[in-house]
């Protein structure tokens, strides 16, 4: 490692950045490169300088004397663990310091007695090792970056992080952070908590809370056009009955052949009674359950799902219907002026059985028209 670093450093070009073979410019003035050198000088109690010199810099279109350059410090450490100056003292500039260590442990052990910092690399193939680091010394880094040939050539680098992830550090680092992203908006943000019963918390939030009263004194939800469709709208639907025939018609026209779906299981030892009905299949009685059929309406189309869990099994010989609910209105600008006005609204699909348990829930998408456009 020493020598390739040594060999690397031979080749940084220093001087004008103007200059195309530039690769180092010069500290941010003369001051800096005074303390830059005051902490150097502080380590070299603990540590030896193997490249570099703290007197001369060769430049290339620029003043070496006039201007605040200076070459890259490339310090050794032979005691890592037993001085803590190479962990205490920070000279901010081209300084390094190479410390051995003899195993993945005692270098997760080394990244965390600097007390913070805002970013640690490890270059390594090997995932388990990378996995370790990270658990290892997360706590004391804001970022980390896992570096090997597949990301090289295209990585940012050590100190360059990318716009949305996070740049800052625990501790000494300063524990903030980089007002990256829309994140960075939230800083200047005040967050509430709000409590009060599921009808409270819909209408203050614009989100349908599950407990809170719905509205089934209306038509047909998927009649409503977006401006007319109201947050708690609600349909109850009739009830349907789950057949062994519809989990056989199902299996062989999905393919899902899955032992549980299967009447001629043995189900001795495992999670079920008997054949039970495919998720998907509920999921799809449930939708022509609370669908509208047949004739033309405001909905324009199923743009999907964004969340679904099945909890219960269903028996042939079951009843299921479906309590379907307007959960909130997203609405869509448009991206060209011949576009029609729509919006998304999410609904929530809740599954229940005839002894009034929940078998399945989801939250689904579909997009609305507007009836004024």
């Amino acid at each position: 490692v020493q020598t390739a670093l040594t060999k690397a450093l031979a080749q940084t070009i220093i001087g004008n950045p103007l200059n195309a073979t530039v690769r180092m410019g010069s500290l941010a003035g003369a001051t800096q490169r005074k303390e830059v050198k005051e902490q150097v000088n502080k380590l070299l109690a603990s540590s030896e300088i193997i490249y570099g010199s703290m007197d001369t810099v060769e430049t290339v279109d620029a003043d070496a004397v006039k201007g605040a350059f200076m070459s890259p410090i490339l310090l050794l450490n032979e005691n890592p663990f037993g001085s803590t100056d190479v962990h205490d003292i920070e000279p901010f500039g081209p300084v390094a310091t190479l410390m051995p260590y003899k195993h993945i442990e005692e270098a997760i052990v080394l990244a965390k007695m600097g007390k913070g910092s805002l970013v640690s690399s490890i270059v390594t193939a090997d995932k388990n090792i990378a996995k370790e680091y990270v658990i290892g010394a997360g706590t004391y880094h804001g970022r980390i970056l896992v570096l090997n040939e597949q990301c090289a050539k295209e990585s940012t680098g050590h100190g360059a992080p990318l716009p949305l992830l996070v740049h800052g550090g625990p501790g000494r680092a300063g524990g903030g952070e980089e007002m990256g992203g829309i994140r960075g908006v939230k800083h200047y943000m005040q967050r509430v908590a709000i409590q009060g019963s599921p009808d409270m918390i819909t209408a203050i939030s614009n989100v349908y809370q599950p407990g809170a009263t719905g509205n089934t004194n209306t038509v047909h939800p998927f009649k409503k056009y977006f401006e007319e469709l109201e947050i708690g709208d609600q349909l109850i639907t009739e009830k349907r009955m789950i057949t062994a025939a519809d989990i056989n018609s199902f299996a062989d026209l999905s393919g899902d052949h899955f032992y549980a779906h299967l009447n001629s299981t043995d189900f001795t030892g495992t999670m079920f009674e008997q054949q039970v009905a495919h998720g998907y299949l509920l999921m799809s009685m449930a939708a022509g359950l609370f669908v509208s059929s047949y004739e033309k309406n405001p909905v324009l189309l199923n743009y999907g799902i964004d969340e679904l869990r099945f909890t219960k099994p269903m028996y042939p010989g079951s009843d299921m219907h479906v309590q379907f609910t307007c959960k909130e209105k997203i609405r869509q600008e448009k991206k060209e002026i011949t576009d029609i006005d729509k919006g998304i609204v999410k609904w929530l699909v809740e599954m229940i059985d005839e002894t009034n348990e929940l078998v399945g829930i989801a939250t689904i998408l579909t997009m609305v028209a507007y009836k004024h456009q």
